[in-house]
């Protein structure tokens, strides 16, 4: 994990930076190519290229911002989507990993 995004993610409890490490795990293995990670404006980022997805964590629930997220919306009925079109993934909610992974490769790859 980048120094700048272990810092920022430690400040969290245990349960959400296991959420986010699980999380992350997720978006870098969706994919074959190199993701870059990098903080923007403060916010955890993953891209190849000018594609991103970025994890967003709170006191209680991470919101992933990727593009693809509103395509899936009827799979992701138990979750709540933002009006901004995040996914909001709260600590005693089991990660979708198999839909989040079409997410994520759909939202990397195009």
């Amino acid at each position: 994990m980048n120094e700048d995004i272990q810092s920022y993610i430690n400040k969290y409890s245990n349960e959400i930076i296991q959420l986010f490490t699980d999380l992350r795990k997720l978006v870098v293995d969706s994919v074959s190519q190199t993701v870059d990670e990098k903080l923007w404006a403060k916010l955890p980022s993953y891209y190849i290229e000018d594609r991103f997805i970025r994890i967003i964590p709170f006191k209680d629930h991470i919101n992933v911002e990727a593009k693809a997220v509103v395509q899936y919306r009827a799979e992701l009925k138990e979750f709540k989507i933002t009006p901004k079109g995040m996914l909001q993934i709260y600590i005693n909610q089991n990660i979708p990993k198999d839909i989040l992974t079409l997410i994520f490769k759909e939202t990397l790859l195009g």
